[in-house]
């Protein structure tokens, strides 16, 4: 159930690619919060906010080559350090591909932000929606399962941020 924002400076891509990419943005982040991006409940929940760069500024002059930034927003719990390196690195892939040779091959003019957002503070519909709905909601779980398993992962996200250096 990721809420994507997309930065693309104006003319990087052509329409077509970036209708694709924005797509194929969409099915890796479903794919690593461990939903089948073909679904359509999953599909659904997932929304795509484009954000038009007229010119990037990099040390307060103008880039020339496009630059990119994604941030990805997930409820709590939902990308362990695993699944945050791979929407990381599939992300970036991606953009590079969907570039197709127009501009060089530079990673380094793309970041990507996945950022999960506490338990209760993701809200949608008027309200906060914990994770164990969202759980029961996209990957079908009962209640009790979906407890349980929202449970754990916020847990486990909880104590890896402790871990950080």
């Amino acid at each position: 159930m990721p809420m994507l924002d997309v930065y693309i400076t104006d003319g990087a891509l052509h329409p077509g690619a970036e209708a694709a990419l924005l797509n194929q943005i969409t099915e890796i982040l479903i794919r690593h919060e461990g939903f089948d991006p073909a679904s359509q409940v999953a599909r659904a929940a997932s929304w795509v906010f484009l954000h038009r760069q007229a010119t990037v500024y990099v040390g307060g002059s103008p880039e020339d080559a496009p630059h990119y930034k994604v941030v990805a927003s997930v409820p709590e719990g939902q990308l362990d350090e695993k699944a945050r390196a791979g929407v990381i690195a599939d992300v970036t892939e991606a953009i590079l591909d969907a570039e197709d040779g127009a501009w060089p091959r530079d990673a380094g003019r793309i970041w990507v932000f996945p950022t999960e957002i506490p338990e209760g503070c993701w809200g949608g519909r008027g309200q906060a929606t914990p994770l164990a709905t969202i759980l029961a909601r996209l990957a079908g779980h009962d209640a009790g399962q979906a407890r349980a398993l929202a449970a754990r992962r916020i847990a486990a996200s909880r104590a890896a941020r402790t871990r950080l250096p």
